[in-house]
Parts: structure tokens; sequence; C-alpha cells
């Protein structure tokens, strides 16, 4: 299954992402910690089929 991020950095380098196993929220590695998005009620049609979409919620930075 996979899933439609929406809003965080611009410059994330996947709009379309894998999710396994498919959950309330993912926390997507970038940029040396994670943006974490939750899961919304919405669904968007991509050329790849139509996926749920999950919406930003904020950063965690890890510890250098």
């Amino acid at each position: 299954m996979k899933a439609v991020l929406e809003g965080g950095p611009d410059d994330l380098p996947e709009r379309i992402v894998p999710i396994t196993p498919p959950g309330v929220e993912l926390r997507i590695p970038f940029r040396g910690g994670y943006e974490h998005f939750k899961v919304t009620a919405r669904r968007q049609d991509t050329p790849e089929g139509t996926f749920p979409v999950y919406e930003y919620t904020g950063r965690t930075d890890t510890p250098d």
C-alpha cells in the first residue's frame, strides 16, 4: 500500500510513499531527523492509484 504526503518540507524527495503496515502516523527520515504525518479521512487519485492522504504534523530532530 502507498500514501500521499501533504504539507511538510517542499524539497521532500517523494510525495507518494510506501506504507507498511498502514497506520495512523508515518515517520519519514529526512535531513537528520523525521518528518511526521498523520492519516486523514481523505483519499487522492494519482497516476499510480487512489491512496490515503497523510498530512504533515511536525518534525523530530535526531541527536548528532
